[in-house]
């Protein structure tokens, strides 16, 4: 049965792909011809290096990241209860403070002022009983946000809603592939020029981050999907907005410098990396978030890539799927 968010994805999706016939095995897919693009970029973090090329075949992806009403759906089909909703191994977390181990998620909170860009703990906080119908903790609610991203979601919790919905996570040439949307070596998804004509493009951060947003494409926090134009495929808000998981684990490159902005670890672990004695992998995100500022954190962009924890949910990320297919 189509929801109301379903019928919101056709009313903004631009005209069927000539190329591709058939239609769509879901509402609200887009058709990503195959072929050989240029992945990464040389030319921002050293997590992007190097450039080179890779090839994927073709496939259906959801032209959003999935919304509020869309994982509602799930949830009461299903009785699913995400990562942040349930009880913690102790075991997991060893070095953790007792205090942190209950069902929570991490939240951005604004600074009244600047701070110390190195220490993520000035804007990023573990909130007990957040999770992804409370994104920001007790008193907050998705109430009113069916058309936003879902955010608070685990990996574990993006893998289960694919599942269910007959899809998959795209894996990370997948995405990127998708995301630049025909656009070969272009910085953003919709070119080189971050204002084209003074104009956002996407949901990002203006202005000085953590503290300063002068919200000039209209938001603060996430946007309705379908609020800023698609990309060449006819996606929308593939970077900016939420980050996305994909399927591949994270390899930190030698010369990486961890981003806190970006990819918060859970401050229940003890690194942002699996070392040894730890427990807790990464997976590969893309995409930026409407935290993303060009002061810190310029990862609106097809190449950008952080590793996120598996166990961790925050305020600025979600997801959306994918469906192979060999009929086209």
């Amino acid at each position: 049965m189509a929801t109301e968010s379903d019928e919101h994805r056709r009313s903004v999706l631009p005209p069927p792909d000539p190329e591709c016939r058939g239609q769509p095995p879901a509402p609200g897919m887009r058709w990503i011809p195959g072929g050989t693009f240029a992945m990464g970029s040389d030319d921002f973090y050293p997590e992007e290096r190097p450039v080179h090329r890779v090839s994927v075949e073709g496939f259906w992806m959801d032209a959003t990241p999935v919304t509020a009403a869309e994982f509602r759906r799930f949830v009461r089909e299903t009785a699913y209860v995400t990562v942040a909703e349930r009880p913690l191994d102790a075991s997991l977390y060893p070095d953790a403070d007792p205090e942190l181990l209950v069902p929570g998620s991490i939240v951005f909170r604004m600074t009244s002022g600047p701070v110390d860009l190195d220490d993520n703990r000035n804007w990023w906080e573990y909130v007990p009983g957040a999770h992804w119908k409370r994104p920001g903790g007790k008193g907050t609610t998705i109430n009113g946000r069916d058309r936003h991203p879902v955010v608070q979601i685990a990996y574990e919790d993006a893998e289960a809603y694919a599942a269910w919905a007959g899809k998959e996570l795209p894996s990370e040439a997948e995405w990127e592939h998708a995301a630049r949307g025909g656009l070969e070596g272009a910085v953003f998804a919709w070119g080189d020029e971050h204002l084209p004509d003074g104009k956002a493009m996407t949901n990002s951060w203006q202005g000085e981050f953590p503290w300063q947003n002068l919200k000039l494409d209209g938001y603060e926090g996430t946007s309705p999907v379908g609020s800023f134009p698609p990309n060449g495929y006819g996606l929308f808000d593939v970077t900016g907005n939420v980050w996305e998981w994909t399927s591949d684990w994270f390899t930190p490159h030698p010369d990486e410098v961890e981003s806190p902005c970006c990819a918060p670890r859970n401050p229940r672990a003890t690194s942002p990396e699996v070392l040894p004695g730890e427990t807790i992998p990464r997976r590969v995100i893309k995409g930026g978030s409407h935290l993303c500022a060009p002061n810190y954190c310029l990862r609106y962009r097809p190449a950008a890539r952080q590793g996120q924890p598996i166990d961790s949910s925050t305020t600025h990320l979600g997801f959306r799927c994918i469906m192979r297919s060999t009929s086209h």
